[in-house]
């Protein structure tokens, strides 16, 4: 993985429907692509990660038009991959959105990002951290690059422990592969004082679909009619699925005590 600096016109994205899941009213990435490569996301076909070092002018010019709304960074692109050491952008977000006042949700996977947690302190802040599995052959498969499933816990538990408003993330679930490990997630979480746990569907669309549907004929061959079935005329699982795995996810929760959503 290599990168390139970059300027960029705009960097605030307007969240137009009601964001129940991550309660955003506005996103930003500070870097485009990511080198966790994680197997479900567009960017693991990417080889280089594009740094937008023009990024602080430009969010300063547009938050002074922007009515406040909780801004999430990282919704595309993990914002404390290793890069974050050099160019610092993450840290730089912060520090503007603590003088314009705006309250923010970081969403990632990375304990790098207990570096900023003096300045994290001082905004209206949620942070994320998320995973899709526990087990070590699935996190090979799908997360190769990615901060281990115990650090990720770990740094969660730091975070909690000094008194920031987090939780973890279940996304994407993992069809017909995760679901033995629900309980076992939902009491990971529990120890590591998460206070919620959301969680979201595998989409498949495009290039994505095909690279996925090819893990899945490789290592769960198995698996494959069940998929074709699953997402036979969507991008989406079918919703007796949903509802399945829904139902599970809460019926846990419920058992170890953490909320399915954030609670404001």
């Amino acid at each position: 993985m290599t990168y390139k600096l970059i300027n960029c016109d705009s960097v605030i994205k307007i969240i137009t429907k009601p964001d129940s899941l991550f309660h955003g009213s506005y996103c930003v990435d500070p870097y485009q692509n990511c080198e966790f490569g994680c197997q479900y996301c567009d960017s693991s076909f990417e080889k280089i990660v594009y740094v937008k070092k023009n990024i602080n002018d430009v969010l300063e010019k547009e938050l002074q038009t922007l009515q406040k709304g909780r801004v999430i960074i990282g919704s595309v692109n993990d914002p404390y991959q290793t890069l974050e050491n050099k160019f610092q952008l993450t840290h730089t977000i912060l520090e503007t959105l603590r003088q314009y006042d705006f309250p923010c949700h970081i969403l990632t996977k990375s304990p790098l990002i207990l570096k900023d947690l003096p300045l994290i302190s001082q905004l209206d802040s949620l942070i994320t951290i998320s995973l899709c599995s526990l087990d070590a052959l699935v996190v090979k498969i799908f997360e190769p690059d990615v901060p281990s499933p115990t650090v990720r816990l770990e740094t969660l538990k730091t975070i909690r422990h000094q008194g920031f408003k987090a939780g973890l993330a279940l996304i994407p679930i993992l069809p017909y592969i995760i679901e033995p490990e629900i309980e076992s997630i939902v009491q990971a979480a529990a120890k590591a004082d998460a206070q919620y746990l959301l969680h979201k569907h595998l989409e498949l669309k495009g290039d994505q679909e095909i690279h996925v549907r090819n893990l899945i004929k490789l290592h769960y061959p198995h698996l494959l009619p069940k998929y074709d079935e699953l997402y036979e005329d969507d991008y989406r699982p079918q919703e007796t699925y949903l509802d399945e795995i829904h139902a599970l996810l809460k019926e846990n929760c419920i058992k170890y005590h953490i909320s399915e959503t954030i609670q404001l």
